[in-house]
């Protein structure tokens, strides 16, 4: 990858793959077709592309399952499903010496992928999580001892597309890294959900209750973004002594409220995430 460079304008010039175009290799596409980052039009490995994804491909801004040798791709991006991953890449023909490899599968470990695809594979194993769709995103990252210092900054323009990058420095916390930010978008969802339903109890329209619960959700988190204050001193900010948000804290705040239930919850998303490695 000596001639791959990212251009003053963030124009990837590598030759890019990607194998699998569900939902996060999608949405990953599309950061980077909308925000013009790729130089050349990627090669996209999908057997059940959706209408949108054939839609790219009929305009040209893809390759849809063209074929290719593996000394044509710099980088090549796994999209799959972790309990398919092995069987993919038993398949793949289209890794070559140098070309960079990103997965984004839960689970599937650096160790895994340089027995199949060889111990001197540049090889960089990544978590984004769904906000991705929306360029709202934020993936961590970790390499193994070949990737270089180029290959690492392209990985990093490639997942700005779709938001925040962190980079860890031990392959072991990407469990913790899925079981809070990978899965943490459906437990927010959930608590949408018994937010809403909640307010259905108490008596607010279904329409309502949804709206509220949503809009609650949203504005929090981006105020929680925004903000130089940390959760607990916002938390702190919005709750009176003897008010309606303290009597409600009391009960999230219990010794069986919310904290020791997260606890079980990321304990038990890591545990699954170990469970899925090679």
């Amino acid at each position: 990858m000596n001639n791959v460079t990212t251009t003053e304008a963030g124009t990837v010039t590598a030759t890019l793959g990607l194998v699998g175009a569900g939902k996060m290799g999608t949405a990953m596409l599309d950061g980077w077709l909308s925000k013009q980052v790729l130089a050349a039009p990627p090669l996209v490995i999908e057997p059940l592309p959706s209408g949108h994804i054939q839609s790219l491909a009929d305009q040209g801004k893809i390759n849809l399952n063209a074929a290719a040798e593996a000394d044509q791709l710099d980088v090549l991006i796994i999209a799959v499903k972790p309990q398919i991953m092995s069987d993919v890449l038993k398949e793949l023909r289209i890794v070559g010496p140098r070309t960079l490899l990103i997965s984004i599968a839960a689970g599937k470990t650096i160790e895994g992928f340089e027995k199949i695809l060889g111990s001197e594979t540049p090889v960089i194993r990544a978590m984004p999580n769904t906000p991705a769709a929306i360029g709202l995103g934020i993936t961590a990252a970790v390499v193994n001892a070949h990737v270089s210092d180029t290959q690492r900054a392209l990985c990093t323009t490639l997942l700005s597309a779709v938001g925040d990058v962190v980079w860890v420095e031990r392959e072991g916390l990407i469990d913790a890294v899925t079981a809070v930010s990978g899965s943490g978008p459906a437990y927010v969802f959930y608590m949408i959900e018994c937010l809403a339903s909640a307010a259905r109890e108490a008596g607010l329209p279904a329409e309502l209750a949804d709206q509220l619960a949503v809009a609650t959700v949203h504005g929090a988190g981006v105020l929680a973004a925004q903000s130089d204050e940390p959760p607990n001193v916002l938390r702190q900010n919005v709750t009176s002594p003897g008010g309606t948000t303290a009597a409600g804290l009391d009960i999230l705040m219990g010794s069986d409220g919310l904290a020791p239930l997260m606890r079980r919850v990321i304990k038990a998303a890591t545990q699954r995430s170990k469970e899925l490695r090679d």
